[in-house]
């Protein structure tokens, strides 16, 4: 029998695979739970409601969800026992108990975000019948196809496509020429973000779900010809806006590297029609504030973990450069954009440690870093340190951090979190940090 608790499955980054640098196997959750998950994310849509369609043990985990960020009032679920599968009336059921609880409703919502199960998809059951009877019964409710289906992720992860749902109700309008949209992140750039101030200055208006109030809010995004995606998983919902709207899409990746930063600015001035900016005195506020954090920390390790950002190897790279001591970086896989940062990496620090975080022995791992700062929650359970930034999916305090000003920022915030010691046991504890505390 192997004893987990003497199993290190970290590697170092020098014998570590692009992009996967662990072999799959049975996977561990552990309780760092800030990350947003599909819940989250489609009750991002105002005056809309979710109804699951699953089995009640697969339905636990979602209605907990809804129940933790106090949203039950916008959320129902039909229950799938066995004899359906068996009475192959599953199209039936399905618009039957969608029907009954909008027809409980004193008040029907704008929109329903109707989530099918991965036993829908094994029995072929018709959507098309579904959607349409329900669209026909019910005229006057935005009907969206989404989908819990995460043994079904093949071709694309669950969150992914949660993000592209999450705009499928938008439908064609005039596009106003001077009108934009950040797309598919669950905090919005913050009010110093170097996009925002590019838009600002060539007179346009930016838009973003996580500041609609109402559902016309929501449904006046479709107004925009321009859509900006910052994190991979939003990438497909800009490309099917572009395809589906005419609305250009442009992906500007997060990064930290200064020249990618000053490529991508470039990119969104030439896409408006406004002037390159001078990112002088930008870059020399990122330095500065990178120099004063080193200072505060001294030579304390930093942990990194891909749940504070979707580039922890970019993240690595800039802190390495820049003098910190960069010990640990959690991740079980690494996208595209950090190919360059991660040979970087393996040339210049082949010793950096990258451990999985869903690997069964991590469970049993030891805890006792308690020196160590962490940027990111999972980084943070794993070392056991009170000393943390609670950056979740590039965005802290509700605010993203992007370019010169998010680097700056998350400088600070390194700077703070060792001199200041959090209770990271209970912050830890929020499902869907941001979205329901």
């Amino acid at each position: 029998m192997i004893d987990l608790r003497k199993t290190d499955p970290g590697v170092t980054i020098a014998e570590a695979a692009f992009p996967a640098p662990f072999a799959g196997t049975l996977e561990y959750a552990s309780p760092a739970r800030g990350p947003w998950n599909i819940v989250h994310v489609g009750m991002l849509i105002p005056e809309s409601r979710q109804i699951f369609a699953c089995a009640e043990g697969c339905l636990r985990g979602v209605v907990l969800t809804a129940a933790e960020m106090g949203a039950m009032d916008r959320f129902s679920t039909v229950a799938i026992e066995e004899h359906d599968v068996l009475d192959g009336d599953f199209e039936e059921m399905l618009v039957d108990g969608v029907s009954d609880i909008l027809n409980g409703l004193q008040e029907k919502p704008r929109a329903v975000l109707l989530f099918t199960s991965c036993i829908h998809h094994f029995v072929a059951c018709d959507l098309g019948y579904v959607y349409g009877t329900l669209r026909r019964r019910f005229p006057d409710v935005d009907f969206t196809d989404c989908y819990m289906t995460p043994i079904l992720r093949q071709t694309s992860s669950p969150d992914a496509l949660m993000r592209r749902q999450l705009y499928a109700a938008l439908r064609p309008m005039a596009p106003d020429p001077h009108r934009a949209n950040f797309i598919g992140g669950a905090t919005s750039p913050a009010a110093s973000c170097d996009l925002r101030e590019i838009f600002a200055s060539a007179g346009w208006t930016v838009g973003d779900i996580t500041e609609c109030k109402t559902y016309d809010e929501y449904l006046a995004m479709a107004k925009a010809s321009l859509n900006v995606t910052m994190i991979p998983s939003a990438k497909p919902a800009g490309e099917e806006l572009e395809r589906r709207l005419g609305q250009r899409h442009l992906y500007l990746p997060v990064s930290y590297d200064y020249n990618e930063i000053d490529t991508l600015l470039c990119a969104l001035t030439e896409a408006i029609g406004a002037p390159v900016p001078d990112t002088r005195a930008k870059r020399e506020a990122a330095e500065t504030a990178l120099r004063q954090a080193r200072g505060t920390l001294g030579g304390m390790p930093v942990a990194l973990d891909y749940t504070a950002t979707t580039r922890p190897l970019g993240l690595a790279r800039l802190l390495l450069e820049h003098g910190f001591t960069v010990s640990d970086v959690y991740a079980d896989g690494f996208t595209a954009d950090e190919r360059a940062d991660f040979d970087w990496l393996r040339e210049r620090v082949p010793s950096l440690r990258v451990r999985p975080t869903v690997h069964p022995a991590m469970r049993v791992q030891p805890r006792d870093h308690t020196e160590t700062l962490a940027v990111g929650q999972k980084a943070a359970y794993f070392t056991g340190t009170n000393h943390f930034v609670n950056l979740v999916e590039g965005g802290a305090d509700g605010a993203g951090l992007w370019g010169y000003d998010g680097v700056a920022r998350l400088a600070s915030l390194m700077a703070d979190a060792a001199r200041t010691e959090q209770d990271t046991r209970s912050i830890i504890s929020v499902k869907g940090w941001g979205c329901c505390c």
